[in-house]
């Protein structure tokens, strides 16, 4: 049996979260062990946006995450901000570039972060234990106990980055929760977020024909609304809009969406029906919206042989709201199989919101995913890792 061994902080998990932590207390000189279960750290940021990695959003606060307590984040956000990483990045001499909305992307390669936070941790004399497994966790007169294949690890401090549900090919698990549970902590309902929806059975045959058309809606659904791009695929409807959507969405409730945002449609076929009165709606239609979609919705209207001069101003009305208020109730979504995140977690009114330790065992501390702060898309939940991480490095 391997000897036991004794350090000052332990940190279940080396993603982003996790690694951030464990550099920002070695930087004060504690001792540290990262275990996870992988073979190599930061899986999730390796293949986060398309590789390039969406680490941060110059827009970044509160109002971007979603939480029981939407108070909560504050601290943390205010305390490493978007511009505190962005000088990281720059003292390491990653190029990086704008996209829409504020959101950050590697010129390179996402492993370039990786390879930054693991450099942190190395030069802080961090120890990272990788294809290890957590077995249990328990407290002890000084700290906690953590036995590991790898043998058994004691510290005074415990910090659990272990994420969420999402994404299990990659190893994800509910150790933290399980690990919350424990110590006494409430875990908030948990669901996929930021995940495509797939089509109910009785629509899946017609609209998968329309796979790989996209376009910019605006979409509504639990009382938020998101002006983004959106992708039919064979399953459903993804996109930056349907995935933001989806962290609100509840099971039985319509997606709304508005297939033309940026259009008063209803003036411009009533314009085009004095114009040109012998054209056909779905001729007008695709060119405003993708080919297929347009003739696809006209199907539906019975309009395929119609002129715009045998149409009534309730016909137009009609068609208007086919394109403006498209509705429909999804048949589910593709759940933590493709979900970019977990909604819900641990709750935080057992947490302080400035250090992130626990209220019901001194020294325990959790970070990250598993957490109840969930980000929009686009760089947010990245920026929430850092911060969290940060604020419990700085105090563990």
């Amino acid at each position: 049996m391997s000897e036991a061994i004794t350090t000052e902080i332990i940190v279940l998990g080396a993603g982003a979260a996790g690694m951030i932590c464990a550099w920002e207390a070695a930087r004060r000189g504690r001792r540290v062990i990262v275990i996870d279960h992988a073979r190599t750290p930061g899986e999730k940021i390796r293949i986060s946006g398309g590789g390039r990695c969406n680490f941060t959003n110059l827009h970044c606060g509160p109002k971007n995450f979603l939480s029981a307590n939407p108070h909560f984040a504050i601290s943390a956000l205010k305390a490493c901000t978007p511009e505190d990483f962005i000088s990281l990045v720059d003292r390491h001499g990653i190029a990086w570039h704008e996209k829409t909305l504020g959101q950050l992307f590697c010129d390179g390669s996402a492993r370039q972060i990786v390879d930054m936070l693991t450099g942190g941790l190395a030069q802080g004399g961090v120890e990272l234990r990788l294809s290890t497994t957590v077995e249990s966790v328990c407290q002890s007169a000084d700290g906690f106990v953590v036995a590991t294949s790898g043998g058994t690890i004691h510290a005074t401090r415990l910090v659990v980055a272990t994420g969420g549900k999402s994404i299990p090919k990659m190893g994800a698990t509910g150790l933290g929760y399980d690990i919350a549970r424990h110590f006494g902590h409430a875990v908030t309902e948990t669901r996929p977020a930021l995940v495509p929806f797939t089509w109910p059975d009785h629509l899946a045959g017609d609209w998968a024909e329309l796979a790989g058309v996209g376009l910019t809606v605006r979409a509504e659904a639990g009382g938020a609304r998101f002006e983004e791009a959106m992708l039919f695929t064979h399953r459903g409807v993804s996109g930056p809009a349907m995935l933001q959507v989806s962290s609100y969405w509840r099971e039985g409730e319509a997606v709304r969406i508005d297939l033309a945002p940026e259009t008063d449609l209803a003036e411009r076929l009533s314009a085009e029906r004095k114009a040109r009165p012998k054209a056909q709606p779905g001729s007008v239609l695709a060119e405003i919206l993708p080919k297929r979609l347009a003739q696809r919705l006209v199907a539906r209207l019975d309009l395929k042989d119609a002129r715009l001069a045998d149409l009534s101003n309730a016909a137009l009305s009609t068609i208007t709201s086919q394109f403006k208020d498209f509705s429909f109730l999804p048949g589910g979504t593709e759940g933590y199989r493709t979900a970019e995140v977990t909604l819900g977690g641990v709750d935080t009114a057992g947490l302080s919101q400035k250090t992130m330790e626990s209220r019901r065992a001194p020294g325990l501390y959790f970070i990250g995913e598993v957490v109840d702060v969930t980000g929009h898309l686009g760089g947010h939940n990245f920026q929430w890792a850092w911060a969290s991480g940060v604020a419990a490095g700085r105090h563990a």
